[in-house]
């Protein structure tokens, strides 16, 4: 097995400066990838979404080909795991003024995959009802910048080991998201995820949803999302890129019975 488990602008055991605007003030993005045999999964979907939100905070990526060869460092044993790509505005003197530079730290960090239990692809999972409220930002909105506090505090409220996920509305109470995932509700044939234009995080895994479910005879839309909606809804799934999609089947004193869709959706996304 390759030792390197981290590699910073493409060095193996760098340093992060204590200058770096990533540490001091979370002033980056970041994506987190599963990798199977030594290849990310959604590559080129997952490096678009990176460039994007880069450009939204006006950081110069790296090219595909510097992320590329990192990826291939770490996993040169051809293993599974999971690959997190972090970007930083780089070191720079103290305040908040970013000033003129391009030198972004670029981080790349491999992890083993997460053991989830097997039970929440085929029999579900509980999901907490979480009392810390997603703020409104629209320039930020769907970016998925390093500053994460919310949902830190988030996953906070629960220990229960049988709660495999929290559910997050924000300050005027709409479903906005899961702690680590995307939300979809089901009701008959229309497929809704919440418009996150005021807050929260565009995932790779959602966008990869609503491109597929019409070839599976339903009707995406992004719309808000209210609490009832959801707890009416005949399906609730959560998604991310790691473990692909579950069904909710425990949320808010409610229980839905276990359906098939999370794992029509899971079987597509593998292919």
């Amino acid at each position: 097995m390759n030792t390197a488990t981290f590699l910073i602008n493409g060095v193996a055991d760098a340093a992060i400066s204590p200058l770096d605007r990533g540490f001091a003030y979370g002033d980056g993005v970041f994506r987190t990838i599963r990798v199977k045999n030594g290849q990310t999964t959604a590559w080129l979907e997952h490096y678009a979404k990176l460039a994007e939100d880069s450009r939204r905070l006006g950081l110069a990526c790296p090219e595909v080909t510097l992320w590329q060869e990192d990826i291939e460092q770490l996993f040169a044993d051809q293993a599974d795991g999971v690959i997190k790509l972090i970007l930083t505005r780089g070191v720079s003197e103290r305040g908040y003024a970013v000033g003129e530079h391009d030198n972004v730290t670029r981080v790349a960090i491999r992890s083993p995959l997460p053991n989830y239990p097997p039970q929440n692809a085929d029999r579900g999972i509980r999901a907490h009802f979480c009392q810390t409220r997603l703020a409104h930002q629209p320039l930020l909105a769907g970016i998925k910048h390093l500053n994460r506090l919310e949902n830190v505090l988030a996953r906070q409220e629960w220990s229960d080991p049988s709660i495999s996920e929290g559910v997050m509305l924000d300050q005027a109470g709409l479903v906005v998201e899961g702690v680590m995932s995307n939300i979809f509700v089901r009701s008959g044939t229309i497929l809704s995820t919440p418009d996150l234009h005021q807050c929260g995080v565009a995932g790779i895994t959602r966008q990869r949803i609503l491109d597929i479910a019409p070839g599976l005879g339903l009707t995406p839309i992004i719309a808000s999302l209210t609490l009832d909606m959801l707890m009416e809804a005949d399906e609730v799934l959560m998604c991310n890129s790691l473990y692909g999609v579950w069904q909710v089947v425990d949320f808010n004193r409610q229980t839905w019975p276990v359906a098939s869709l999370a794992d029509r959706l899971r079987q597509v996304l593998q292919e």
